[in-house]
């Protein structure tokens, strides 16, 4: 298995940008099927391969502004600094200001970054029979199928814009949440201009205190629960370079690129899903699985009290209303417990015949990668009770609950109630 693995990031790092995406979403998501050992070396290879190619000089890129503005980019804005503020696989930002003195942040993608998402797309259908080996449940070509579509839309930036214009329209006016706005004006295919934001990034909001860090952390999963929850969209990137901590309190997100809306009645059935595994309910987790599709076959051919043990194990942080603390060390806490069960090659052979979803993928990336903040954090909160206001429309959690409720109040806004 371990040389399965190999093989398969070893195509992922000799492709560009776009497969190197794709490996990033991949190594996030909780394969089923895989013990926890090989898990971990296929999470740890996958997330080795990093956005790591040197910046695109500036002439290179000011062609990309001029092209797409129709004009020198020096007679549109007032200013831009031409060194990049930050660099990912399909684009640089700068920062500049716009003629009526605001600063903005401009993200440019890279030149011919569209034909190499093309060859990408084409490779990535080379990897199905090493997926196919690893994990031989998975509806492969489904779930390629699925990346294939959320990458090539990140490469839209006239698509982010509008994903950020909704999102910042949902959230305006929001006591502890800010998503800058959006030029609508200067913002192109390939150029997204937003409003600039100073703030304090995730390294440093680390060694903060306690009290500083629990807060952002709530914060960071109320949002992107929020966009499921009140929009029907699961933001596949909540990766901790995204948003900042500003000087008011609030936190700031952006990078909308990566987005899946969900079908109106799939929340309600996930939801189910969650009711089961926190009510010890076996027989209604393997009906809700199976409706939604990560149970191939009848329902009968699943071991529901081995299903729920697993789903429980894999969930165990949002089980409890009462306040818990997470370390980094948790991240593998699963893994070392799977170890000490007497039933554990049973457990794989079973997992082995689950799948995921393509509806199901980004949702999972994001659940995933929400738990790896809070835990490098050590963040305390409720995570269970937070969960139930959230997920199954229970009362709101502690102060920033009671804030949230009161603006979805006086906004003339609710969640809809998934248990109905």
């Amino acid at each position: 298995m371990v040389a399965t693995i190999d093989s398969l990031v070893d195509q992922l790092a000799v492709m560009r940008g776009a497969a190197m995406k794709a490996g990033q979403v991949l190594s996030t998501v909780e394969f089923p099927g895989l013990d926890p050992d090989q898990s971990a070396y296929l999470q740890e290879r996958l997330a080795s391969l990093r956005d790591n190619a040197p910046p695109v000089g500036w002439a290179q890129m000011r062609e990309v502004l001029a092209g797409d503005w129709g004009a020198e980019p020096e007679r549109v804005l007032a200013s831009i600094d031409p060194e990049p503020a930050a660099a990912a696989s399909i684009g640089q930002v700068y920062r500049g200001r716009a003629r009526d003195g605001h600063e903005v942040a401009i993200k440019v993608q890279y030149p011919g970054i569209a034909d190499a998402v093309e060859s990408d797309m084409r490779n990535l259908r080379m990897l199905t029979p090493v997926l196919r080996r690893l994990m031989p449940g998975l509806e492969v070509k489904d779930v390629l199928a699925e990346l294939a579509e959320r990458v090539v839309e990140e490469c839209d930036y006239e698509l982010e814009a509008a994903n950020h214009r909704r999102i910042a329209r949902y959230w305006r006016e929001h006591p502890f949440v800010r998503v800058p706005g959006v030029d609508t004006e200067l913002s192109r295919r390939r150029v997204l201009v937003t409003d600039w934001v100073d703030g304090v990034d995730f390294n440093d909001v680390a060694s903060e205190p306690d009290a500083v860090r629990d807060r952002y952390a709530e914060i960071v999963y109320r949002f992107f629960y929020g966009n499921v929850l009140g929009l029907g969209l699961t933001l596949g990137d909540p990766h901790p370079g995204n948003y900042l901590l500003c000087g008011d309190g609030r936190v700031a997100f952006f990078d909308f690129g990566m987005v899946r809306r969900l079908p109106p009645d799939y929340l309600r059935r996930e939801a189910a899903i969650v009711a089961a595994v926190r009510d010890r309910d076996a027989t209604g987790l393997v009906a809700g699985m199976s409706e939604l599709g990560y149970l191939p076959g009848a329902p009968a051919d699943w071991d529901g009290e081995l299903l729920l043990d697993y789903m429980r194990s894999i969930s165990w942080w949002l089980l409890s209303d009462r306040p818990l603390r997470l370390a980094p060390e948790d991240l593998w806490r699963s893994s070392e417990e799977f170890r000490e069960r007497p039933d554990a090659d049973e457990l794989v052979e079973q997992m082995r015949r689950m799948t995921v979803p393509p509806e199901a993928l980004l949702l999972r990336r994001m659940e995933g990668l929400l738990f790896q903040i809070a835990s490098t954090l050590r963040a305390e909160a409720r995570w269970g009770a937070l969960l139930g206001e959230l997920v199954e429309g229970d009362e709101p959690v502690d102060g920033l609950g009671v804030e949230h409720a009161e603006w979805l109040a006086a906004r003339g806004l609710r969640y809809p109630d998934s248990r109905s």
